[in-house]
């Protein structure tokens, strides 16, 4: 049955197919919506990154598969979406035409297709939604594009995309150099008492005592963000909490540069699904945004992450987030990177995780971070980009941190960044 948008058809399958054919890659995923057209949780957020809930399961980027008699009986509706991944056409309008297919998984009947016309700017949209109807299901064409991408959909079924504003930070107070601490009385006994001594002694001439030599003070670290090396020499490799200048003498600043981060499974064949994200913040350390795999984008593509690895199998990078620094907002002082399992595998699962700038001119690593001995939390704080007067600043950090998602590691993160200040 060939559907046109808004137009209904049943479904009396134990179990369905859907399928989202288009000429280009395209994540798809569902919603799982109970009666108030909202999520109950993230959890009912169902993609690539948590690819199964009850009765539901994303089948790569093909298809989702449906067992209707599974599906929870408070959820009223399953909202099915497909998006850009951000490697090919800018929006649908380019991207040509796509068809939805529903199928009768045990005898392969075709129930129903659906081609959605008239799309444009829009970079995500809901295909169809299967819905409860008089005891059994049914399906709808609908066809709705949203510019906003896939971002747009989640945060309109209830789907917290970003934290809550924070309120602004102060700026610290400048601390006042310490008092020096006040001389103890001395616990050694009194000299014992001279009678014979004179009250007022007469005063003998003595030539003037050479002045004290200045004890050497051992040289202070580095401050926290302070480069001590720069690229002038080559390649760099930092270790924890180490700062590189990105600059070299004599040559012009960076300009577009890649971040690449990778992460080896501890135990071979397994698969750790983790997920690469950024966070820009202004010199006070409030956020600006995140670009994680809901936002893939940042200031007018000033930032763009490549998108999602789901197995951290293979040599090299799973997941390159490219920053183009001449482009970003003068407001941005810090970018803060971080690895996350929304799937909720921990780092002690990994046998060691990277992260590495690479000039995206070039094509030349120019420095490089390596963490192992993961410890069990969903989340890392792997390196910082910090803005000075004249250029940029790598720090390597490699702190771990409570958070399955992008959106919890804001507030951790932003100790980083006041500290670089």
């Amino acid at each position: 049955m060939e559907l046109v948008k808004g137009a209904n058809a049943p479904i009396s399958a134990s179990e369905v197919r859907i399928s989202v054919a288009a000429a280009t890659t395209v994540d798809i995923a569902a919603l799982l919506l109970t009666a108030s057209g909202k999520v109950r949780s993230d959890s009912d957020f169902v993609f690539y990154n948590q690819p199964v809930a009850p009765g539901v399961e994303v089948l790569g980027t093909e298809a989702i598969r449906v067992v209707p008699g599974v599906v929870p009986a408070e959820i009223d509706k399953i909202v099915l979406t497909a998006s850009l991944d951000g490697t090919g056409p800018a929006n649908w309008g380019q991207a040509g035409p796509l068809r939805i297919t529903i199928t009768d998984t045990s005898t392969g009947t075709l129930l129903a297709t659906f081609a959605p016309d008239g799309l444009g700017p829009e970079t995500a949209l809901i295909a169809c939604e299967l819905y409860r109807r008089n005891g059994g299901w049914k399906v709808r064409a609908v066809g709705q594009g949203y510019a906003q991408g896939l971002v747009g959909i989640a945060t309109d079924f209830g789907i917290t995309v970003d934290d809550e504003p924070s309120p602004e930070l102060l700026p610290q107070p400048v601390s006042a150099p310490p008092t020096a601490p006040a001389q103890p009385h001395s616990t050694l006994p009194a000299p014992p008492h001279d009678p014979g001594a004179q009250a007022n002694p007469p005063q003998h001439w003595q030539p003037p005592a050479d002045p004290p030599q200045p004890s050497r003070q051992p040289a202070e670290p580095p401050r926290f963000g302070q480069p001590t090396i720069d690229l002038t020499k080559g390649r760099v490799t930092l270790r924890k909490n180490e700062t590189v200048s990105l600059t070299k003498h004599g040559e012009p600043p960076l300009s577009r540069v890649r971040m690449g981060l990778g992460w080896d499974p501890a135990k071979h064949g397994s698969n750790v699904d983790l997920d690469a994200s950024v966070i820009a913040y202004d010199n006070r350390a409030k956020k600006l945004i995140n670009v994680w795999f809901l936002r893939q984008q940042a200031f007018n593509g000033a930032i763009k992450h490549s998108g999602d690895n789901l197995t951290g199998h293979g040599d090299g990078d799973d997941e390159v987030i490219t920053v183009d620094l001449t482009a970003l907002p003068p407001e941005v002082h810090a970018l803060v990177f971080t690895v996350n399992s929304f799937a909720g595998h921990k780092f002690d699962q990994v046998a060691r995780a990277h992260c590495r700038l690479i000039d995206d001119h070039t094509g030349a690593e120019l420095v490089r971070f390596e963490l192992s001995g993961g410890e069990p939390t969903t989340g890392v704080f792997l390196c910082v980009l910090t803005r000075d007067a004249h250029s940029w600043n790598m720090t390597a950090l490699g702190e771990y941190a409570k958070g399955a998602t992008v959106r919890k590691m804001v507030d951790p993160g932003k100790r980083f960044v006041l500290a670089t200040r």
